[in-house]
């Protein structure tokens, strides 16, 4: 994950951010509006204001059930306490911009058809038979359709590095995600000129 967060950062330098305006590694925690602080994995902090914060999680077997939720909500709270805390501001006047990359194991436990329990209401029905690799890719979806994050990209890596990273979703790909970035630093970039 720390190359895909240089190659980040690398665009955001790119795009005219300096290199001491990204911020990883440690002290990287965002006051909230539910909890004190919460640790993102990339900032950018521009001119004292937040313009923005990245994810980058993964997960790999075989437990993938254990974690999903977790998974889940970790998101969508860290989303929430962030655009509260904005609305309350915490980050100045400038709406930060959120970004959620995710990798997942590609294997066969990853890829088989996972059941839903059901004892009182029906499931939403795309996730009937659906493997958590296309859980996760429903996932990072709605998180841009429902405005949790401005952008999010999915991709899934066999446990041996040699192999190719897959990009299964033509939405949520990395140059999506780029695109994004990019987007968001222009006109962030343009707020300020003269």
């Amino acid at each position: 994950m720390n190359a895909l967060a240089d190659l980040v950062a690398r665009i955001f330098v790119g795009e005219g951010f300096t290199e001491d305006s990204i911020q990883r590694g440690a002290s990287l925690e965002l006051p909230g509006y539910y909890r004190p602080e919460k640790k993102w994995d990339l900032l950018v902090i521009h001119e004292g204001t937040l313009a923005a914060a990245i994810e980058f999680k993964s997960q790999v077997g075989p437990s993938f059930g254990n974690n999903f939720n977790n998974r889940i909500e970790e998101a969508i709270g860290s989303a929430t306490d962030v655009w509260t805390a904005y609305r309350e501001g915490r980050f100045g006047e400038v709406r930060p911009w959120l970004g959620y990359l995710f990798l997942l194991e590609d294997s066969p436990r990853s890829s088989q058809p996972v059941g839903a329990r059901e004892p009182f209401f029906k499931v939403d029905r795309v996730f009937r038979g659906a493997s958590y690799k296309e859980r996760y890719e429903i996932f990072c979806r709605r998180l841009v359709r429902e405005r949790l994050y401005d952008a999010a990209c999915f991709a899934t890596g066999a446990e041996d590095p040699t192999k190719p990273v897959n990009q299964p979703a033509p939405d949520l790909t990395f140059a999506k995600f780029a695109a994004a970035i990019r987007g968001r630093a222009k006109a962030l970039l343009e707020l300020e000129a003269p």
